[in-house]
């Protein structure tokens, strides 16, 4: 099987992605990953979330996450 480099860095990503929801999803009644890339020349960015738990929760920690972002920038 051959693979240019961007399929090989997908793979490496996607596996990577995978172990880190397992071990989240091990040690946590409930988890939220966002991650974003690098935006590109018209300013336009792949943004990605997942979350395992309760989506009660999960949107809990998302509004308390965002609230203390507006603190700390309130502060700067």
């Amino acid at each position: 099987m051959v693979f240019d480099m961007d399929e090989k860095a997908d793979q490496k990503k996607k596996l990577f992605s995978e172990d880190l929801r397992q071990v989240l999803a091990e040690s946590n009644a409930c988890y939220v990953l966002i991650t974003c890339g690098e935006p590109t020349k018209d300013g336009k960015m792949q943004v990605e979330m997942t979350y395992d738990g309760d989506p009660s929760l999960a949107a809990y920690l998302i509004e308390s996450a965002h609230g203390l972002i507006e603190n700390q920038n309130d502060t700067l």
